[in-house]
This record gives structure tokens, C-alpha cells and sequence, in this order.
């Protein structure tokens, strides 16, 4: 087995690196969610003791009965002889009769319980009494509890027995009626049963006369029979005669097969251990010697020769008319055994006809037969129920018997506050947790890197942290104001990125967009440019953006002539529209008046132009653009510039929704170099999934904290020598 054969197995680390994964990210979903969680725990805690404190005191009477199978009552003609324990369908029948309508009914008559201020108010008093009321069966006994439940214990106890008093009475009631109509009627079914076993019994005698098989009534299947020896033995004549008859066939094809293929029939084997034909071919043997011998010293002409060929001629015809003969008589014999094989076939169908008249003539017997068993069986069972129902109407037997009356309980049974609490408290956290797993399980907005990289198939080149400010200028220039922030170090983990991109040599023009407004592309944008800038690369950041422009704001900037003015021609030199900033190495040219065809103007050549021509004059070009799904512009510029970076906010886009906007870039031909995930809180609501991101933000912040001060000390004491 060669190296290449061997799969590599996964490391048990590598599974408990998977497990702890997902441990994590379950804990995640719980911080995420655990204002929900709390909410709901809290709810459900709340409503349990709401519910232990406001519920009524109930309690339960207990009462057992005793139900054993019944010795007699009225019971249908198939009951009585089928087979098989009905017992339980009995049981089952029983407790279904003790929560019966009826009996609730007359229970109620009895105690006055449409009084009872539980019931009064009611629409089904009947269905209001039954539900207090509950069967419960005591496992592999005969015995059924009847508890009944109400606030009041004597109460209670009272319904319980009442219940059961009622029930017995109406059962011996029952049985009673059951008992005298079944005498009645099995009365009636015995002279119907006397007589089909009168008529049964002529049926099978009339049989055996009209048969004359006296002894129809003996197994006629047995070694002894004639019948069936006589079947037997022809059919095993005929089974010998078939392997002869095949034997004989066998030989007469052989033989024929050896004619047709040319050979001599004479040396056929079968053939040539014909006595006749071997004597016959042996003296041909030795005229051929003789021949030979006397060619050798003679001439053909010779007579001695002469009188050699002779016999020779004269053996070798009588060799071919013997052969023949046996050839005949070999083709003879398989015909001769296939006439046999006909005969004993005959014979044996013969035997199988009269053992199969045989056959049914029984099989008709026998049917009569069993016909008047059933009849003598049944006749007998009727005048045996006939005797038992007779006895019952007289004095059923009770089959029930109470084991224990209902007492007032003490105890109440409800409510069971500490299983209240405990459904509360466990209920509340499953329903709490179920909930937020749900709502995170529907929620497929963008959330990580390996959302990025599983759903949107990209490369992920970084986080943008959460800049706490409402100044659009504090927010797109936070990379020059606040150089020490964990977002500037964002911004230059971005920066990082596209520097190590593939071909990133080549991307001097890169495009900014995102899928909708408002995530955070132009914050991206200028802050990206300026973290370029800081590189020493001449840098800039152009608003292509014309229908909703913003660079000029955050760089405080009041251009009306700018991008759409050069692009509609009325500027000739693109110095004419570029703007220096206090940032060192970055320029930025603002879109200017916003015009009335924005997508006309993008398109334009003019726009090539002004690529071609700031290409020449920066290091990189980086072009803030409008969302995809809101307008085509975008696209236009990516397929101008060298790459596209693609803006996403953090738990804002739906996966779908930023797929799509990836597939019409890439679709469109344009290379995506990466998506970046903007506006994460690391130290607020977000914090449970970059927790580790933070740490470390906080951990260089010291570093760019003291270089900061450092510069500032060297430009006080810079100006205090001027």
C-alpha cells in the first residue's frame, strides 16, 4: 500500500476543537439573545406563581372497585363460540360505562349538583361534573380507582360513592334483562340447532350410499391403500422408464451425430463393441495386413495381391452391413423405449385420475362430516347456555364489588406549588432558550468571517469597529483624527489585506460599494484612503457617488465644481477639480453639483479619461460608490477600476440579499477583492462575538497611545527652538 492510499485521519483534537466551536457559538446565541431569555424566564416564572397563588384548593376522594369476569348474561350466538380472551375489551368496556353520560346524569339528579356552585354556572353541567371525575385502571389487576376531585372533601367523597352505587345497581339491572332475553333466545336457537344436526346427519349418510365408500371415513391416504400403491408404483415405473428411454435417446443422437460429421459408423463405440462387428473388423484388420505385405514384394496385378483385395473388398462390405445393422438396431431401441415411456405415462395418469376422484369424493365427505360436528358442537353449547341463562334470570351473579369507599380527604391536591414552580422555572428556560435559537436560526444577516466566507464565498479582509460619534467628520476622517483608535487599527488591518491581495500590485483603482445605503461605504472609503496615504502613497479618494454625494462634508468642503462638472465637460483639467487635505499624500476630488444624469455621465468616455489621467498622477485611486442594488453606477465604475471592495454591516444585510448584489458584480465581470464587515460594537451589544478582537485592540492601544505622545512632546519642543 503506497503513501498516497493512506487517508489521513482526523486528530481527536481537531473533534474536540469542532465541539468547543459550537459550544461557543451557542453561548453566543445566549448573550446575543438574553434580553429575550431573561424576558421570558421572567414571564413564565411570574405566571407560575401567579397561578399557585390564585388556584383553589382542590381535593380528591378515592374509591376501588373490583371488576371480575361475568359467569353469565346475554351473549350473541357468535360470542359464544368464538375463541380467544376477551377480558380485556370487558375491562375497557367497564370503565368506559363508569364515565358514561347516563350515569353522570343520574348522579347529579341524585346529589343535586346542578346547585353546586362549581357546577350551577356551567353550560354542560354533565361535561363540568365528568371532568372532576377520573377512571384510573390499577395495572395487572382487576381493580379500577374512582377519584373524584372538588373543592369541598365531603363533597368529594360523596360523588365518589354515589357513583359507584349507582353503577352497580344499574349493572345488576342489566345483567337481569341480558339474562331473561338470552333465555329467550337461545331457547328458540336450540330447536333451529336440533334440527340442522338432524338434517346434518341424513346429509352424511345419504353420501356414503350414494358413493358406496363405506369407508370414506378412514384416512384413504395411507400406505396400505390400493389406490395410492397402485399411483406410486406407476409413478415409479414411469421415472425408471424415463432414464432408460433418455439413456436410449442418448445413444441413437451420439450415433447420429457421428454419421453426420462423416466419420465411419463401424467405429462408432457402441458400435464397434457389437461382437459381430468387432470379429468382422478385426479379419479386416488382418486382410489389410495381408495386403500390405504381399504389396511390398508384388505387383498390384499379382494374384496373390488380386486375391488379398478381394477379401478385403468382401470383409469390408460385410463390416458395413454389420455396422449398419447395429446402427439400426441402436436407433430401433430408443424408439422402442420412448413407445415404453408413453405406456407407463399412461398408466400413471390413469393411477393419478382414480386416486384424484378418490380425493374429492373425501374431500365432499369430509365436508359434510365436519358440517355435522359443528352442528352436534353447537346444538350442545345452546342447551348448555340454555341451562346457565335459565339459572341467571332467576338471580344474576354480581361480578363487581366495591373494595373501598371514598373517605373526605385532608390533603389537598391542588395546586402542587412546588410542581408549578419547578414547570415555571425549567418551562420558562426551554421555552426562553427554544425562542432564542428560533430567532437566531431565522436571522441569516451577516454576522462574522465565516458568514463572508461560507454564504458570500469571498475573501474576508477585515472588521471595521463601531465609531461611537454622530460627526460625519469625526467618523470618515476617524484613521487621521484618532490614529490610536481600535477603528484605525481596523482600517489599517483592511489596508494589510488589499496589500496582500492577489495582483495587488496592479490595483491601483479600487471601487467602494456596498448593497444598500447606509453601511458604512464612504466611512470606508475615506478612512481607507487616508490609511493609504499614511503609507507615503500618493492617494486619492474620489466621490463618484452623484446622486447622493458625502466626501465633501467630512472633509468640510464647499466645491460646486467637482466629478460631474468634468465629466459634463465644463471643466477641461482634472488640477481643476482635485482638492488637497491636511492629510499628507491624499488629495480628493468631491462630486460637485449633483446632476441630472448621473448614470449618462458614469458611463460616459469621459470618465475613462479621468481614470487614465489621475492614473498618472497617484499611486491609487479609490472611488466612492453608490450601492448596488439602488442604481447601476457602481458596476460602470468597477468595470473602470481594478478591483472592488465590498462594504457589509455588521448584522444588518441579509445573506441573500448581499449574495445577490456579489453575483451582478462578478457577473458583470469585475474583480471583487474582498468584503469588509463595518460597524461592530467590540465593546457594547457585540462584544460576545469578538471578544477576543477587542482584547487585543486594547492591548496594542498602549502602543499607538505612547508614539502619540512621543511625536506631540518632539513637536513642543521643535517649536519652542523657533
Amino acid at each position: 500500500m503506497t503513501i498516497d492510499n493512506v487517508r489521513p485521519q482526523p486528530k481527536p483534537f481537531m473533534r474536540v476543537q469542532d465541539e468547543a466551536t459550537k459550544l461557543r457559538e451557542y453561548w453566543h446565541v445566549v448573550l446575543e439573545r438574553r434580553w429575550l431569555i431573561i424576558a421570558t424566564f421572567v414571564a413564565f416564572v411570574g405566571l407560575s406563581i401567579l397561578t399557585a397563588i390564585k388556584s383553589t384548593p382542590i381535593y380528591e376522594a378515592v374509591a376501588r372497585l373490583q371488576i371480575d369476569p361475568e359467569g353469565g348474561g346475554m351473549l350473541s350466538l357468535k360470542e359464544v363460540v368464538s375463541l380467544g380472551n376477551k377480558d380485556q375489551e370487558y375491562l375497557q368496556t367497564q370503565y368506559k360505562n363508569l364515565q358514561a353520560r347516563s350515569l353522570i346524569e343520574a348522579v347529579i339528579t341524585k346529589l343535586h349538583l346542578d346547585e353546586d356552585d362549581r357546577y350551577k354556572k356551567a353550560v354542560d353541567r354533565t361535561k363540568a361534573v365528568a371532568g372532576d371525575i377520573d377512571i384510573v385502571p390499577i395495572r395487572l389487576t382487576r381493580l379500577v380507582e374512582v377519584r373524584v376531585q372538588h373543592p369541598i372533601p365531603k363533597r368529594a367523597a360523596e360523588i365518589a360513592n354515589t357513583l359507584m352505587d349507582i353503577f352497580l345497581a344499574q349493572n345488576q339491572d342489566r345483567k337481569s334483562m341480558k339474562a331473561l332475553q338470552g333465555f329467550r333466545l337461545l331457547k328458540n336457537e336450540s330447536i333451529a340447532a336440533e334440527l340442522d344436526l338432524v338434517n346434518a346427519q341424513a346429509d352424511v349418510q345419504d353420501y356414503r350410499t350414494k358413493k358406496k365408500m363405506i369407508s370414506l371415513v378412514d384416512d384413504q391416504r395411507q400406505m396400505d391403500n390400493p389406490v395410492a400403491l397402485g399411483m406410486r408404483q406407476a409413478r415409479t415405473d414411469l421415472e425408471q422408464q424415463r432414464i432408460i428411454t433418455a439413456d436410449a435417446e442418448r445413444r441413437a443422437s451420439e450415433a447420429k451425430r457421428w454419421r453426420s460429421d462423416g466419420n465411419n459408423i463401424a467405429d462408432f463405440a457402441l458400435i464397434a463393441q457389437d461382437r459381430t462387428v468387432s470379429e468382422i473388423k478385426a479379419k479386416v484388420l488382418i486382410d489389410e495386413g495381408k495386403l500390405a505385405a504381399l504389396r511390398t514384394r508384388y505387383r498390384e496385378k499379382y494374384p496373390l495381391v488380386v486375391q488379398a483385395r478381394k477379401e478385403l473388398e468382401i470383409d469390408s462390405a460385410k463390416l458395413t452391413v454389420e455396422a449398419e445393422r447395429a446402427y439400426r438396431g441402436i436407433i430401433s431401441a430408443a424408439e422402442l423405449e420412448a413407445q415404453k415411456e408413453e405406456k407407463a405415462n399412461a398408466r400413471y395418469e390413469a393411477a393419478e385420475k382414480e386416486m384424484q376422484a378418490l380425493y374429492e369424493a373425501k374431500t365432499q365427505f369430509d365436508v359434510l362430516n365436519r358440517k355435522k360436528e359443528r352442528a352436534e358442537t353447537m346444538y350442545q353449547l345452546i342447551l348448555s347456555k340454555t341451562k346457565e341463562y335459565d339459572l341467571n334470570s332467576h338471580e344474576p351473579v354480581a361480578n363487581m364489588v366495591v373494595i373501598d369507599s371514598a373517605v373526605a380527604p385532608v390533603k389537598p391536591v391542588k395546586p402542587n406549588i412546588p410542581l408549578i414552580l419547578a414547570a415555571g422555572v425549567f418551562g420558562g428556560l426551554g421555552v426562553a432558550l427554544g425562542l432564542a435559537f428560533l430567532i437566531n436560526f431565522l436571522d441569516d444577516s451577516i454576522k462574522s468571517q465565516e458568514d463572508v466566507e461560507n454564504f458570500l464565498r469571498q475573501p474576508f479582509l477585515g472588521y471595521v469597529p463601531n465609531i461611537k460619534s454622530a460627526s460625519v467628520v469625526e467618523r470618515d476622517l476617524q484613521a487621521h483624527l484618532h490614529p490610536t483608535s481600535s477603528s484605525a487599527e481596523g482600517f489599517r488591518t483592511l489596508r494589510a489585506s488589499v496589500s496582500l491581495a492577489r495582483n495587488a500590485d496592479k490595483m491601483r483603482n479600487l471601487a467602494v460599494t456596498s448593497t444598500i445605503p447606509s453601511e458604512g461605504k464612504s466611512l470606508v472609503a475615506s478612512n481607507f484612503a487616508i490609511v493609504t496615504a499614511q503609507t507615503g502613497l500618493r492617494t486619492l479618494l474620489v466621490d463618484a457617488d452623484l446622486r447622493r454625494p458625502s466626501v465633501h462634508k467630512a472633509f468640510e468642503l464647499n466645491s460646486p465644481v467637482g466629478l460631474s462638472a468634468y465629466l459634463a465637460e465644463r471643466v477641461h483639467s482634472v488640477e481643476e477639480i482635485i482638492h488637497s487635505t491636511e492629510v499628507p499624500n491624499l488629495d480628493i476630488v468631491c462630486c460637485g453639483a449633483v446632476p441630472s444624469n448621473p448614470s449618462e455621465l458614469i458611463s460616459s468616455k469621459r470618465m475613462l479619461q479621468f481614470l487614465e489621467e489621475v492614473g498618472t498622477r497617484y499611486d491609487r485611486v479609490i472611488m466612492d460608490c453608490p450601492p448596488v442594488s439602488a442604481v447601476a453606477d457602481p458596476l460602470v465604475v468597477g468595470a473602470m477600476c481594478d478591483g472592488v471592495l465590498f462594504v457589509t454591516k455588521f448584522n444588518k444585510i441579509r445573506r441573500e440579499h448581499a449574495l445577490r448584489s456579489i453575483q451582478r458584480i462578478l457577473e458583470s465581470g469585475i474583480h471583487l477583492v474582498g468584503c469588509i464587515l463595518n460597524d461592530i460594537d467590540f465593546e457594547g451589544k457585540d462584544s460576545y462575538y469578538y471578544s477576543y478582537h477587542y482584547y487585543q485592540n486594547r492591548y496594542y492601544a498602549s502602543h499607538y497611545r505612547k508614539g502619540t505622545a512621543d511625536a506631540v512632546a518632539k513637536q513642543r519642543e521643535t517649536a519652542k527652538k523657533a
